[in-house]
């Protein structure tokens, strides 16, 4: 689950780590009062969308004036903002952060990921912080300093020392930035978070430090442990097939071919997608319906399939256990009965209540391309979506 700028500061001033003051609004009017209510005579105006590069897009604004607040507001709230992040469709723009301008001296880098070789969070830290960080890790590596660290101890204060001293920061910041950095790590660890990220982590020309933007991810199997994240979950910037996924306890993710997969099964999921590669295809999605999936089930997986406009053709690929061919049958009776199906099926039976599951689908009618094991099926699916004939 991702989360906004302006929730993500919000986890890490409760952290501990300093972030700069500021409103989340959704109106021209309100950006306005959140400027004079502030203070000063320079702020920032930052459309909240989930994804990064949001000031090449033209996202950010730097406003002297309060008139140029409400320009400013005006202008991005609404705007459908592409960036690097979001495709060329974009994203639209609900919310925007107003928040105090500060005079940066120096920008850092600071982020943690779990590496899933070491299986250990990561810190990753750079005195090349800023919009171009993606840049710098791909043509200057040696500029971005990594520690593992053990998350039952979380983050050395050693460690965090050396790390800091490689940014070159002098005296006393030396101390501060490895305290913020052991604030970072802590948050990571406490929240369950997958990605937690400074960008920019600056230095002020009153040598203090401030997290001018952030960004977090979290472990959605962990989020029953932490309600208070939970709140902070935006549907509006979530798949909308994802979301409706997720109330019938499917396992979905739209990604970019044209053959869509209905699978029993998380490892026989991943299989069938490379599978699919292999032999030429591309899946459009991955969809686990699970081990004990009933009838209701099946037939919203295969709605939601079929609601994707890029769908050419779809394998149906169960290996029954728990999981009974029968019942996948009737799933995909019950959802031929009330949607088009507009698009070949390729279906692989096997398993429990197979014979049975077969004659369901043989006897009803439906217009079906039977296959008997799985290289079949994905040969057959892959010539389907290419417009050919049944392999």
């Amino acid at each position: 689950m991702k989360i906004h700028e302006y929730q993500a500061k919000e986890v890490l001033a409760a952290a501990g780590v300093p972030v700069p003051p500021g409103e989340a609004v959704d109106t021209v009017d309100a950006a306005v009062a959140a400027a004079e209510a502030l203070g000063g005579s320079l702020w920032v105006v930052k459309a909240q969308i989930h994804a990064g590069g949001r000031g090449k897009g033209g996202g950010v604004k730097l406003a002297s004036s309060l008139e140029e607040v409400r320009e400013y507001s005006d202008a991005i709230l609404g705007m459908q903002l592409v960036t690097p992040q979001t495709g060329p469709e974009g994203r639209e723009v609900k919310k925007i952060l107003v928040a105090a301008a500060c005079d940066i001296a120096s920008e850092f880098y600071a982020g943690i990921v779990l590496d899933r070789q070491l299986g250990l969070p990561v810190l990753m830290v750079s005195a090349e912080g800023g919009m171009d960080i993606e840049e710098v890790a791909a043509s200057t590596p040696e500029k971005i300093f990594k520690v593992s660290f053990d998350p039952g101890a979380g983050l050395p204060a050693d460690e965090a020392r050396e790390v800091a001293g490689r940014l070159g920061l002098e005296g006393g910041l030396v101390e501060e930035m490895a305290g913020l950095l052991q604030k970072l790590a802590r948050c990571f660890l406490d929240t369950d978070a997958s990605l937690a990220e400074i960008n920019p982590l600056v230095r002020t020309t009153d040598d203090s430090l401030l997290a001018l933007d952030a960004k977090f991810s979290f472990d959605d199997n962990a989020l029953f442990r932490h309600p208070e994240l939970v709140e902070y979950r935006d549907p509006a910037e979530e798949d909308p097939l994802e979301t409706r996924a997720a109330k019938f306890g499917l396992s979905y993710i739209k990604l970019d071919g044209e053959i869509g997969c209905m699978v029993n099964g998380a490892g026989l999921a991943m299989a069938t997608l490379d599978i699919i590669k292999h032999f030429g295809g591309e899946a459009a999605n991955f969809l686990d319906v699970g081990g004990g999936a009933t009838t209701e089930k099946v037939t919203e997986a295969f709605k939601i399939i079929l609601e994707d406009s890029d769908v050419k053709a779809i394998l149906v690929n169960i290996f029954g256990g728990i999981m009974k061919c029968d019942v996948i049958a009737e799933g995909i009776i019950e959802a031929a009965q009330t949607i088009e199906l507009r698009v070949p099926v390729v279906v692989r039976l096997e398993g429990t209540n197979v014979e049975r599951g077969r004659e369901l689908l043989a006897g009803s009618g439906l217009d079906l391309i039977s296959a008997p094991g799985l290289p079949e099926a994905v040969e057959s699916v892959v010539a389907q979506a290419k417009g050919g004939a049944d392999s």
